[in-house]
C-alpha cells in the first residue's frame, strides 16, 4: 500500500510588541498595517503566539482578539470605527483617588516626622524627619483604570474574549510585580485566569506616571522594567519565527537627515525630558540588542526579525510619547518606514521568511500607497471590501481618487 502522504507541519509564528506609551502604539499600528500588506502567508490575526509588553499588551490583545492592524487603524487612529468609539482623553485623566488618599495620609505624617525629631533629634535631623512626607507623593498622575474598562467593553462584544483561556492562540501580557521585581506573564498558568484587560493595564503601569495595579493582592507595574521585548516568551512557546516590533530607539544626531544643524544641541537644549528620554532609550535599547544576541546562540534554527524606527528619526523621538494629537501623520510616518525598512531589506529578509512558509510581495512595496486621510477612500476599499466609504469626508476622498486613477488611465493611452 503507498504510504500516507503527510501533511507539512505549519510553521509557529510569534508576535512581539514592545512598550512606547501611547505613540508606541500608534507606531505600531503603523508599522503593522505596513507588515501586514507585505507579508503573503502571514495572518496578523491568527499567529500562534502573542507577546506584548505596556503599550505593546494593548496593541498584542486586540490582535489576538481578531482585531486587524487595519481595524486599529479605524479605531485608535482615525476613530471612523462604528463598532467601537474611542477618545484618546479617557487615558489621561488624572488620578483624583490616588491624589485624595495620599493628601489624607499627610496629617499623620505630619505628627509622625515631628515627633521622630523630637525624641531622636540627632539620630533623625530636622530633613530626615521631614523626608517622611514624601509618602504623601502619588506613585501615579493619570488613573489607568480606564484601560481595563475600555478594553473590556471591547473584549466582551462582538464575539470576542477577554479570558486568556477562551483564546484560540496563546497570548501572554507581561507585567513586573512591584514587590519582589520579577516578571510575570499574564495568560501563563497561574495567572490565566486574570481578565486580559486587567493584564494589559498592570502592563502599560509607568511607575510616575500610573498606579501601580493591585492584582490578587500583589501590585504591578510596566512590564518593560525588566525587559524590552521577553522575545524568550515566544521562542519558548516554540515559535519558530518571531516578528518584533520595538518603537523605542536612542537618537543618534549622525543619522539625522541633513539640513538640521542644530540637531545636537536639540539634546541639551530640550531639558532634562529630553536627556531622561535619550537615557532610557539607551539603556532599555541596549538590554534588548543583548538580548537578541543571547537568543541568536540559545534557540537553533529559530529566526527573531526585528522592526524599529531609524535611530535618526527627529520625528520620533522630538514627538511627545504620550501625547495622542497628530496620530494620522505619526501613524504614517511608521508605516512608510516600515515599507521602506522592507524595502532595504528584502534581499536578507526573503529566505528567512521563505523558511516559515512567508513571502514578501515587493510589487506591493513598490507601488505608491498612503494611509493618510487623503488616501483614506483607497484603504477603506481596500480592507473593507465596501463599494464606498459613507462619510462626506471620505465620499469626497474617494470621489478624488476614483479622478485621480481615470485621469491615469487617460494619460497612458
Amino acid at each position: 500500500m503507498p504510504r500516507a502522504t503527510r501533511k507539512p507541519i505549519k510553521p509557529q509564528i510569534g508576535l512581539n510588541l514592545a512598550a512606547g506609551g501611547p505613540l508606541g502604539a500608534i507606531y505600531e499600528v503603523g508599522a503593522l498595517c505596513a507588515l501586514d500588506e507585505a507579508l503573503v502567508g502571514m495572518d496578523f490575526t491568527d499567529l500562534d503566539v502573542y507577546v506584548g509588553v505596556s503599550a505593546g499588551g494593548f496593541i498584542s490583545a486586540a490582535l489576538a482578539n481578531g482585531i486587524s492592524p487595519s481595524e486599529m487603524y479605524r479605531i485608535f487612529i482615525t476613530n471612523d470605527s462604528r463598532d467601537i468609539p474611542f477618545e484618546p482623553d479617557q487615558f489621561l485623566r488624572p488620578a483624583y483617588r490616588e491624589y485624595f488618599r495620599r493628601a489624607m495620609a499627610i496629617p499623620e505624617l505630619l505628627l509622625d516626622s515631628f515627633w521622630d525629631f523630637i525624641t531622636h533629634p540627632r539620630e533623625v535631623g530636622l530633613t530626615g524627619a521631614f523626608m517622611q512626607l514624601s509618602h504623601a507623593i502619588p506613585t501615579g498622575l493619570f488613573d489607568n483604570s480606564e484601560i481595563d474598562h475600555f478594553l473590556n467593553r471591547v473584549f466582551t462584544s462582538g464575539g470576542r474574549t477577554n479570558d486568556f483561556r477562551a483564546l484560540k492562540t496563546k497570548l501572554y501580557i507581561v507585567a513586573t510585580d512591584l514587590d519582589t521585581g520579577r516578571s510575570v506573564k499574564f495568560g501563563g498558568r497561574g495567572h490565566d485566569h486574570v481578565p486580559i484587560s486587567k493584564a494589559v493595564q498592570a502592563s502599560a503601569a509607568l511607575p510616575g506616571l500610573f498606579p501601580p495595579v493591585e492584582i490578587d493582592g500583589d501590585h504591578y507595574v510596566d512590564g518593560a522594567l525588566k525587559k524590552t521585548l521577553h522575545t524568550s516568551i515566544s521562542l519558548d512557546e516554540a515559535a519558530q519565527l518571531v516578528i518584533c516590533i520595538n518603537p523605542i530607539v536612542p537618537f543618534d544626531a549622525r543619522l539625522a537627515p541633513h539640513g538640521h544643524p542644530n540637531t545636537r544641541d536639540r539634546l541639551m537644549r530640550g531639558g532634562l525630558p529630553v536627556v531622561l528620554s535619550q537615557t532610557f532609550r539607551s539603556i532599555i535599547h541596549s538590554r534588548m540588542r543583548v538580548g537578541m544576541q543571547r537568543y541568536a546562540n540559545t534557540y537553533e534554527g529559530a529566526d527573531v526579525v526585528l522592526f524599529e524606527p531609524s535611530h535618526g528619526d527627529e520625528e520620533i523621538f522630538f514627538s511627545n510619547v504620550f501625547s495622542y494629537s497628530d496620530r494620522e501623520n505619526m501613524c504614517e510616518h511608521a508605516y512608510q518606514h516600515t515599507r521602506e525598512d522592507l524595502r532595504r531589506r528584502a534581499d536578507e529578509l526573503e529566505p528567512i521568511l521563505a523558511r516559515h512558509g512567508v513571502s514578501l510581495n515587493r510589487e506591493a512595496l513598490e507601488e505608491d500607497r498612503w494611509l493618510s486621510r487623503k488616501a483614506h477612500a483607497r484603504y477603506w476599499r481596500k480592507f473593507d471590501d465596501k463599494p464606498e466609504p459613507d462619510t462626506s469626508i471620505d465620499k469626497l476622498y474617494y470621489t478624488l481618487d476614483q479622478l485621480d486613477h481615470w485621469l491615469n488611465a487617460e494619460n497612458e493611452h
